[in-house]
Protein backbone atom coordinates (compact mmCIF):
# COMPACT_ATOMS: atom_id res chain seq x y z
CA UNK A 1 0.00 0.00 0.00
CA UNK A 2 2.85 2.36 0.82
CA UNK A 3 4.45 1.67 -2.57
CA UNK A 4 1.15 2.48 -4.26
CA UNK A 5 0.91 5.84 -2.46
CA UNK A 6 4.53 6.71 -3.31
CA UNK A 7 3.96 5.79 -6.95
CA UNK A 8 0.90 8.01 -7.12
CA UNK A 9 2.82 10.88 -5.52
CA UNK A 10 5.54 10.48 -8.15
CA UNK A 11 2.92 10.66 -10.91
CA UNK A 12 1.71 14.00 -9.56
CA UNK A 13 4.89 15.72 -10.74
CA UNK A 14 4.31 15.38 -14.52
CA UNK A 15 0.64 16.22 -13.98
CA UNK A 16 1.51 19.49 -12.24
CA UNK A 17 4.12 20.34 -14.90
CA UNK A 18 1.46 19.81 -17.57
CA UNK A 19 -0.95 22.03 -15.64
CA UNK A 20 1.69 24.77 -15.39
CA UNK A 21 2.35 24.56 -19.14
CA UNK A 22 -1.35 24.77 -20.02
CA UNK A 23 -1.97 27.69 -17.66
CA UNK A 24 1.05 29.61 -18.88
CA UNK A 25 0.19 29.00 -22.55
CA UNK A 26 -3.42 30.13 -22.15
CA UNK A 27 -2.38 33.31 -20.36
CA UNK A 28 0.34 33.95 -22.94
CA UNK A 29 -1.98 33.71 -25.96
CA UNK A 30 -4.80 35.69 -24.33
CA UNK A 31 -5.16 39.11 -26.00
CA UNK A 32 -4.14 42.12 -23.94
CA UNK A 33 -1.02 43.78 -22.60
CA UNK A 34 -0.27 43.53 -18.88
CA UNK A 35 2.06 46.54 -19.03
CA UNK A 36 -0.67 48.61 -20.64
CA UNK A 37 -3.15 47.54 -17.95
CA UNK A 38 -0.73 48.46 -15.16
CA UNK A 39 0.24 51.88 -16.51
CA UNK A 40 -3.17 52.85 -17.85
CA UNK A 41 -4.44 53.93 -21.24
CA UNK A 42 -2.69 57.32 -21.06
CA UNK A 43 0.79 55.83 -20.61
CA UNK A 44 3.45 56.67 -23.17
CA UNK A 45 4.80 54.00 -25.48
CA UNK A 46 8.37 54.18 -24.15
CA UNK A 47 7.10 53.63 -20.59
CA UNK A 48 5.14 50.57 -21.71
CA UNK A 49 8.17 49.14 -23.52
CA UNK A 50 10.38 49.71 -20.46
CA UNK A 51 7.87 48.01 -18.14
CA UNK A 52 7.51 45.07 -20.49
CA UNK A 53 11.26 44.62 -20.44
CA UNK A 54 11.32 44.90 -16.65
CA UNK A 55 8.62 42.21 -16.30
CA UNK A 56 10.26 39.97 -18.92
CA UNK A 57 7.23 40.14 -21.20
CA UNK A 58 9.37 40.98 -24.22
CA UNK A 59 11.10 37.57 -24.12
CA UNK A 60 10.12 34.58 -26.33
CA UNK A 61 7.59 32.08 -25.01
CA UNK A 62 10.04 29.31 -24.12
CA UNK A 63 12.32 31.66 -22.20
CA UNK A 64 9.38 33.09 -20.24
CA UNK A 65 8.04 29.61 -19.48
CA UNK A 66 11.46 28.29 -18.42
CA UNK A 67 11.97 31.24 -16.10
CA UNK A 68 8.52 30.82 -14.60
CA UNK A 69 8.96 27.06 -14.13
CA UNK A 70 12.30 27.59 -12.39
CA UNK A 71 10.64 30.00 -9.95
CA UNK A 72 7.73 27.63 -9.28
CA UNK A 73 10.20 24.87 -8.39
CA UNK A 74 11.60 27.22 -5.75
CA UNK A 75 8.00 27.88 -4.56
CA UNK A 76 8.23 31.43 -5.87
CA UNK A 77 5.01 32.30 -7.68
CA UNK A 78 6.12 35.82 -8.50
CA UNK A 79 4.80 39.23 -7.49
CA UNK A 80 1.41 40.72 -8.23
CA UNK A 81 1.54 43.46 -10.84
CA UNK A 82 -1.03 45.59 -9.04
CA UNK A 83 -0.61 45.03 -5.29
CA UNK A 84 3.18 44.48 -5.54
CA UNK A 85 2.82 41.73 -2.95
CA UNK A 86 4.16 38.18 -3.36
CA UNK A 87 1.60 35.95 -5.05
CA UNK A 88 2.10 33.29 -2.37
CA UNK A 89 1.07 35.78 0.32
CA UNK A 90 -1.99 36.90 -1.62
CA UNK A 91 -3.09 33.28 -2.14
CA UNK A 92 -2.29 32.30 1.45
CA UNK A 93 -4.58 35.04 2.77
CA UNK A 94 -7.52 34.10 0.55
CA UNK A 95 -7.32 30.39 -0.29
CA UNK A 96 -8.47 29.12 3.16
CA UNK A 97 -11.80 30.88 2.59
CA UNK A 98 -12.25 29.16 -0.77
CA UNK A 99 -11.23 25.81 0.72
CA UNK A 100 -13.73 26.22 3.57
CA UNK A 101 -16.51 27.06 1.10
CA UNK A 102 -15.68 24.01 -1.05
CA UNK A 103 -15.41 21.69 1.98
CA UNK A 104 -18.74 22.84 3.41
CA UNK A 105 -20.34 22.45 -0.02
CA UNK A 106 -19.04 18.88 -0.29
CA UNK A 107 -20.42 18.16 3.18
CA UNK A 108 -23.87 19.49 2.21
CA UNK A 109 -23.94 17.56 -1.05
CA UNK A 110 -22.91 14.31 0.68
CA UNK A 111 -25.33 14.49 3.61
CA UNK A 112 -28.18 15.34 1.23
CA UNK A 113 -27.29 13.26 -1.83
CA UNK A 114 -26.28 9.91 -0.30
CA UNK A 115 -29.31 9.44 2.01
CA UNK A 116 -31.65 10.52 -0.79
CA UNK A 117 -29.97 8.07 -3.17
CA UNK A 118 -30.34 5.23 -0.66
CA UNK A 119 -34.02 5.99 -0.13
CA UNK A 120 -34.66 6.20 -3.87
CA UNK A 121 -33.00 2.82 -4.42
CA UNK A 122 -34.89 1.10 -1.61
CA UNK A 123 -38.17 2.70 -2.72
CA UNK A 124 -37.66 2.24 -6.44
CA UNK A 125 -40.71 2.94 -8.57
CA UNK A 126 -42.62 4.80 -5.85
CA UNK A 127 -43.81 8.40 -5.99
CA UNK A 128 -40.94 9.32 -3.63
CA UNK A 129 -38.40 7.94 -6.10
CA UNK A 130 -39.98 9.84 -9.01
CA UNK A 131 -40.20 13.17 -7.16
CA UNK A 132 -36.65 12.84 -5.88
CA UNK A 133 -35.28 12.24 -9.36
CA UNK A 134 -37.20 15.26 -10.69
CA UNK A 135 -35.84 17.47 -7.89
CA UNK A 136 -32.34 16.15 -8.49
CA UNK A 137 -32.58 16.95 -12.21
CA UNK A 138 -33.81 20.47 -11.41
CA UNK A 139 -30.91 20.99 -8.99
CA UNK A 140 -28.44 19.84 -11.65
CA UNK A 141 -29.95 22.18 -14.24
CA UNK A 142 -29.75 25.40 -12.20
CA UNK A 143 -26.57 27.50 -12.62
CA UNK A 144 -24.87 28.35 -9.33
CA UNK A 145 -24.90 32.11 -9.90
CA UNK A 146 -28.67 32.10 -10.63
CA UNK A 147 -29.45 29.96 -7.59
CA UNK A 148 -27.31 32.23 -5.44
CA UNK A 149 -29.18 35.31 -6.64
CA UNK A 150 -32.51 33.61 -5.90
CA UNK A 151 -31.34 32.74 -2.39
CA UNK A 152 -30.33 36.36 -1.82
CA UNK A 153 -33.68 37.68 -3.06
CA UNK A 154 -35.72 35.27 -0.91
CA UNK A 155 -33.78 34.68 2.31
CA UNK A 156 -31.86 37.96 2.58
CA UNK A 157 -33.85 40.77 0.94
CA UNK A 158 -37.43 39.54 1.38
CA UNK A 159 -37.31 37.47 4.59
CA UNK A 160 -34.24 39.08 6.15
CA UNK A 161 -33.10 35.82 7.75
CA UNK A 162 -29.52 35.65 6.44
CA UNK A 163 -26.81 38.19 5.51
CA UNK A 164 -26.22 38.98 1.86
CA UNK A 165 -22.44 39.25 1.64
CA UNK A 166 -19.35 38.18 3.53
CA UNK A 167 -18.08 34.92 4.98
CA UNK A 168 -17.25 35.81 8.57
CA UNK A 169 -19.76 33.83 10.64
CA UNK A 170 -21.68 30.54 10.26
CA UNK A 171 -24.73 32.56 9.20
CA UNK A 172 -22.69 33.91 6.27
CA UNK A 173 -21.76 30.35 5.27
CA UNK A 174 -25.31 29.08 4.76
CA UNK A 175 -26.36 30.63 1.44
CA UNK A 176 -23.05 30.19 -0.46
CA UNK A 177 -22.72 26.62 0.80
CA UNK A 178 -26.26 25.72 -0.22
CA UNK A 179 -25.76 27.39 -3.60
CA UNK A 180 -22.88 25.09 -4.51
CA UNK A 181 -23.83 22.03 -2.48
CA UNK A 182 -27.43 21.51 -3.56
CA UNK A 183 -26.66 21.28 -7.27
CA UNK A 184 -23.96 18.69 -6.57
CA UNK A 185 -26.28 16.80 -4.22
CA UNK A 186 -28.55 16.01 -7.15
CA UNK A 187 -25.71 14.35 -9.02
CA UNK A 188 -24.54 12.39 -5.96
CA UNK A 189 -28.11 11.21 -5.38
CA UNK A 190 -28.36 9.83 -8.91
CA UNK A 191 -24.99 8.04 -8.68
CA UNK A 192 -25.85 6.60 -5.25
CA UNK A 193 -29.22 5.36 -6.47
CA UNK A 194 -27.72 3.72 -9.55
CA UNK A 195 -24.91 2.07 -7.59
CA UNK A 196 -27.25 0.87 -4.83
CA UNK A 197 -29.64 -0.67 -7.37
CA UNK A 198 -26.79 -2.75 -8.78
CA UNK A 199 -25.67 -3.90 -5.34
CA UNK A 200 -29.03 -4.84 -3.83
CA UNK A 201 -29.60 -7.35 -6.65
CA UNK A 202 -26.48 -9.34 -5.73
CA UNK A 203 -26.68 -12.82 -4.21
CA UNK A 204 -24.94 -11.89 -0.98
CA UNK A 205 -27.74 -9.41 -0.24
CA UNK A 206 -30.30 -12.23 -0.36
CA UNK A 207 -27.99 -14.32 1.84
CA UNK A 208 -27.75 -11.52 4.41
CA UNK A 209 -31.54 -11.24 4.55
CA UNK A 210 -31.88 -15.02 4.78
CA UNK A 211 -29.69 -14.99 7.89
CA UNK A 212 -32.31 -12.86 9.59
CA UNK A 213 -30.42 -9.55 9.67
CA UNK A 214 -32.43 -6.36 9.94
CA UNK A 215 -33.13 -4.51 6.71
CA UNK A 216 -31.32 -1.41 7.98
CA UNK A 217 -28.19 -3.50 8.69
CA UNK A 218 -28.39 -5.13 5.26
CA UNK A 219 -28.68 -1.77 3.51
CA UNK A 220 -26.13 0.23 5.51
CA UNK A 221 -23.49 -2.39 6.28
CA UNK A 222 -23.59 -4.64 3.21
CA UNK A 223 -25.12 -2.64 0.36
CA UNK A 224 -23.88 0.88 1.05
CA UNK A 225 -20.28 -0.07 1.69
CA UNK A 226 -20.05 -1.91 -1.62
CA UNK A 227 -21.85 0.88 -3.46
CA UNK A 228 -19.65 3.69 -2.17
CA UNK A 229 -16.69 3.37 -4.56
CA UNK A 230 -18.32 5.09 -7.58
CA UNK A 231 -19.88 7.64 -5.23
CA UNK A 232 -16.52 8.46 -3.64
CA UNK A 233 -15.06 8.90 -7.13
CA UNK A 234 -17.78 11.37 -8.04
CA UNK A 235 -17.33 13.28 -4.77
CA UNK A 236 -13.60 13.59 -5.39
CA UNK A 237 -14.15 14.91 -8.90
CA UNK A 238 -16.84 17.29 -7.67
CA UNK A 239 -14.48 18.79 -5.13
CA UNK A 240 -12.40 20.23 -7.96
CA UNK A 241 -15.55 21.47 -9.64
CA UNK A 242 -16.60 23.15 -6.41
CA UNK A 243 -13.27 24.95 -6.20
CA UNK A 244 -13.94 26.28 -9.69
CA UNK A 245 -17.61 26.94 -8.97
CA UNK A 246 -16.60 28.97 -5.95
CA UNK A 247 -15.26 31.59 -8.36
CA UNK A 248 -18.75 32.65 -9.45
CA UNK A 249 -20.32 32.07 -6.05
CA UNK A 250 -17.73 34.21 -4.29
CA UNK A 251 -18.40 36.97 -6.79
CA UNK A 252 -22.18 36.80 -6.22
CA UNK A 253 -21.88 36.85 -2.42
CA UNK A 254 -18.84 39.20 -2.30
CA UNK A 255 -16.79 36.60 -0.42
CA UNK A 256 -13.12 37.61 0.01
CA UNK A 257 -11.79 34.32 -1.31
CA UNK A 258 -9.37 33.32 -4.02
CA UNK A 259 -12.11 32.97 -6.65
CA UNK A 260 -13.31 36.56 -6.47
CA UNK A 261 -9.71 37.77 -6.32
CA UNK A 262 -8.88 35.82 -9.48
CA UNK A 263 -11.86 37.32 -11.30
CA UNK A 264 -10.58 40.81 -10.44
CA UNK A 265 -7.07 39.76 -11.54
CA UNK A 266 -8.37 38.53 -14.90
CA UNK A 267 -9.99 41.91 -15.52
CA UNK A 268 -6.71 43.70 -14.81
CA UNK A 269 -4.58 40.97 -16.46
CA UNK A 270 -2.57 40.38 -13.30
CA UNK A 271 -0.87 37.33 -14.79
CA UNK A 272 1.07 36.08 -11.72
CA UNK A 273 -2.12 35.98 -9.63
CA UNK A 274 -4.02 34.10 -12.35
CA UNK A 275 -1.28 31.54 -12.82
CA UNK A 276 -0.66 31.08 -9.11
CA UNK A 277 -4.35 30.76 -8.26
CA UNK A 278 -5.10 28.17 -10.93
CA UNK A 279 -1.95 26.24 -10.01
CA UNK A 280 -2.99 26.16 -6.36
CA UNK A 281 -6.46 24.88 -7.22
CA UNK A 282 -5.02 22.24 -9.56
CA UNK A 283 -2.57 21.08 -6.88
CA UNK A 284 -5.31 20.71 -4.27
CA UNK A 285 -7.49 18.87 -6.80
CA UNK A 286 -4.75 16.36 -7.64
CA UNK A 287 -4.15 15.64 -3.97
CA UNK A 288 -7.90 15.23 -3.47
CA UNK A 289 -7.90 12.58 -6.19
CA UNK A 290 -4.97 10.87 -4.47
CA UNK A 291 -7.00 10.82 -1.25
CA UNK A 292 -9.92 9.26 -3.13
CA UNK A 293 -7.66 6.48 -4.43
CA UNK A 294 -6.42 5.79 -0.89
CA UNK A 295 -10.00 5.68 0.39
CA UNK A 296 -10.76 2.94 -2.14
CA UNK A 297 -8.49 0.57 -0.22
CA UNK A 298 -10.18 1.30 3.10
CA UNK A 299 -13.68 0.93 1.67
CA UNK A 300 -13.12 -2.26 -0.33
CA UNK A 301 -10.87 -5.00 1.17
CA UNK A 302 -10.50 -6.54 -2.30
CA UNK A 303 -8.55 -3.48 -3.46
CA UNK A 304 -6.46 -3.41 -0.28
CA UNK A 305 -5.49 -7.07 -0.74
CA UNK A 306 -3.91 -6.29 -4.13
CA UNK A 307 -1.14 -4.28 -2.47
CA UNK A 308 -0.22 -6.67 0.35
Amino acid sequence: MHKYILRRLALLLPVLIGVILIIFTLVYITPGDAAQMILGEQAQEDMIIALRAQLGLDQPFLIQFGYYLSRVVRLDLGTSYLTRQPVFVEIRDRFPTTMLLAALSVFVSVIVGIPMGILCATKRGTIFDTLSQILGLIALSMPNFWLGLMFILIFSLRLGWLPVTGFNTPLHWILPTLTIGLSSAGSIMRYTRSSMLEVIRQDYMRTARAKGQKESVVILRHALKNALIPVVTVVGLMFGGMLGGAVLTETVFAIPGLGAFMVASIRTRDTPIIQGGVLMMATVFTFANLLVDILYAYIDPRIRSQYK
